[in-house]
């Protein structure tokens, strides 16, 4: 056979090869969710992010959300790391011993009712003071949501510091459960997914730190008499979307970047406005089923933010021991999300 016909033949073979090997599969991210199935973040948030990194990737990287978690709530870190899930959200209250920056948005009475200006302003906060923070997992974006209220299971609202006192309070691990804790209430931390069976077990006879989305969600309508509304945001919980590091170095820079480009802020403020308009849908239905919303007395709010300030010295304080600027980092969160909520109000 001649050398140019040689040639011919091996490049229709290797053409044709091509052709039954058909296009390269793409990548595919076990995405995990530990909330409810019917929960926003399972239902619209990361099958939307999964969309987005589909098309930014031209196709090459797809996910896959399973149907039942894979892991406990503050087993989310770990079961990325371990490469169980590939991505996974972790509440930032369960990994303060690995993380402190992202708590920065979890002081209290800092919180405003624009949830993406917190996320955006968090999500800037990482980049600037502590992008290095993250170890064994790749941080791809963080968020806040609307403000976490106090909420009462008896015909009497809470609206004072003896009101506290002389309840059993199912609270956030974290700034929740510590200002209830130094107020001295009696104080039943745990996971948001715990709640109803705390709660309609009667257990406790009020619970703090969660939005009306989580009263309508964790089913706590029938169980919930009155909301005691503050005019600060007595708390936010902040949340970081992880990627297991090895999977993530697998990938091509090319995907890598074009992943970013739809995660990190684009994705905080994403997240974070399902929170929002949650909300105000599930306001209505609380609002319908009977729920009273009391303003808080503005003696009982003034007494909860001096209790406040002072674990917010504390959070500073060990943000400084840990080699971050905690004041400058505090100061800088605030400042980002006054300016970003004037920009989108």
């Amino acid at each position: 056979m001649k050398p140019a016909t040689r040639l011919l033949s091996l490049a229709l073979v290797t053409v044709t090869l091509a052709l039954a090997a058909g296009p390269a599969a793409a990548e595919r991210l076990i995405v995990n969710c530990f909330w409810p199935p019917q929960h926003a973040v399972c239902r619209k948030i990361l099958p939307l992010w999964g969309k987005w990194v589909e098309q930014a990737t031209e196709g090459r990287v797809k996910i896959s959300i399973p149907p039942k978690s894979l892991a406990s709530p503050p087993e989310q870190w770990a079961s990325v790391e371990n490469g169980i899930a590939d991505v996974a959200s972790q509440f930032n209250g369960f990994i303060a011993n690995r993380v402190w920056g992202p708590t920065v948005a979890m002081n209290p009475f800092i919180a405003t009712n624009d949830a993406p200006a917190m996320s955006q302003a968090l999500w800037e906060t990482h980049e600037k003071y502590f992008p290095n923070e993250y170890k064994g997992v790749k941080a791809l974006s963080m968020w806040v949501i609307t403000p976490g209220d106090l909420w009462s299971q008896t015909d009497k609202p809470v609206n004072s510091i003896e009101d506290l006192k002389s309840r059993k309070i199912w609270a956030l691990p974290g700034t929740n459960a510590n200002i209830m804790k130094a107020i001295g209430a009696g104080v039943v931390s745990g996971p948001a997914v715990q709640m109803n069976e705390i709660v309609t077990r009667g257990v406790v006879d009020a619970y703090v730190g969660v939005s009306p989305t989580s009263v309508r969600d964790f089913r706590l309508i029938p169980y919930t008499k009155s909301k005691t509304e503050f005019d600060r945001g007595i708390y936010s919980t902040s949340f970081s979307l992880l990627m297991n590091q090895a999977k993530w170095d697998s990938l091509s820079k090319k995907d890598q970047d074009a992943i970013m480009s739809v995660s990190g802020a684009k994705f905080a403020r994403m997240a974070s406005a399902y929170w929002v308009e949650a909300d105000q849908e599930a306001t209505a239905e609380l609002t319908k089923a009977g729920i009273t919303i009391v303003k808080a007395d503005p003696k009982f709010e003034a007494e909860l933010i001096k209790v406040g300030q002072g674990l917010t010295k504390k959070w500073i304080e060990t943000a400084n021991k840990r080699g971050l600027d905690g004041q400058a980092m505090y100061d800088f969160y605030v400042s980002r999300v006054q300016a970003l909520s004037h920009k989108t109000n």
